[in-house]
């Protein structure tokens, strides 16, 4: 025990710098845009408390309330695109077809790109005189329409396309090794009674994923919350406000309109959103680990 006990000392001060860097720079900046947010600070900080004011103020804006409905749908499309094509994918590649290796860094290729080159691609794919409208133009379909990007009521449906061809491969691989990890006895037993393939899916295979399910749409959540480059590279946040998002809004008032205490009360916003993902997922990991 004493020499467990000294071993256990040195990682600890050997882990000293770490902590502190954390305690200063994460938990520190963090209180500080708590504190922020309590401001009246435009350009500059300053100390002039305004209690929940850039609260009341952020949720009476027109523009906020509608990244947020924007977030509620892009969020639950993303996320479910992103997964249930990605488990497709893995069933494809499970079913050890040929040139797999090729097929899987294919597939998994846009993941590697960042949001900001995945939005100029699909911007120029969704622009009407560049892309898709005027290629099958140039076919001989003259009449065809695909104006999306350029619609109020349908443009935040090209970031979820766009996001959907970005983040799939990635689960699909975080899939594909789970599929990998099914007992064969499972495939044979479920032949032998006559079992449809796609009902052992379903109601066998899809419960053993649970832990790369859950894996996956946390990353992907917080994705969605973060999803600033995408929507600046494809549309900008237009027509208008028709995609603005959250950490576009938080952005656009820190750099853009000097309203730093606005800024951060919606960034205090986003982070209880993302404490409200991470929290329920803690707290079930926990209690799996507690009950095993």
């Amino acid at each position: 025990m004493p020499a467990r006990s000294r071993w256990f000392g040195i990682a600890d001060l050997a882990l000293t710098p770490t902590w502190v860097i954390v305690l200063i720079f994460y938990v520190g900046t963090l209180a500080w845009t708590v504190q922020l947010s309590l401001t009246n600070s435009r350009l500059l900080p300053t100390g002039t408390f305004v209690g929940l004011e850039q609260y009341v103020t952020l949720f009476s804006s027109q523009r906020w309330l509608v990244s947020l409905v924007n977030l509620a749908i892009f969020g639950p499309l993303f996320v479910g695109g992103c997964l249930l094509i990605g488990f497709l994918l893995a069933i494809m590649l499970d079913q050890k077809v040929r040139f797999e290796s090729g097929f899987r860094t294919l597939i998994l290729y846009p993941y590697s790109m960042s949001f900001i080159v995945t939005g100029l691609v699909w911007q120029w794919m969704f622009n009407p005189g560049l892309g898709i409208q005027e290629t099958v133009r140039s076919l001989g379909w003259e009449t065809f329409v695909f104006d999306w990007i350029v619609r109020r009521d349908i443009a935040i449906f090209t970031i979820v396309i766009a996001g959907i061809w970005h983040s799939s491969g990635l689960v699909m691989v975080l899939m594909l090794a789970g599929l990998r990890g099914v007992d064969a006895d499972i495939w044979k037993a479920s032949r032998i009674d006559g079992i449809p393939a796609w009902r052992t899916y379903i109601s066998i295979i899809l419960p053993q994923l649970v832990p790369m399910i859950s894996t996956a749409t946390i990353l992907l959540m917080l994705g969605v919350i973060k999803s600033y480059d995408l929507v600046i590279a494809l549309t900008g946040g237009g027509p208008g406000i028709s995609t603005e998002v959250p950490a576009k809004f938080a952005m656009d008032y820190f750099f853009d309109r000097q309203n730093i205490g606005l800024g951060s009360a919606a960034s205090v916003v986003m982070l209880v959103g993302v404490l409200a993902i991470l929290a329920p997922w803690y707290f079930a990991r926990s209690l799996r680990r507690t009950r095993n």
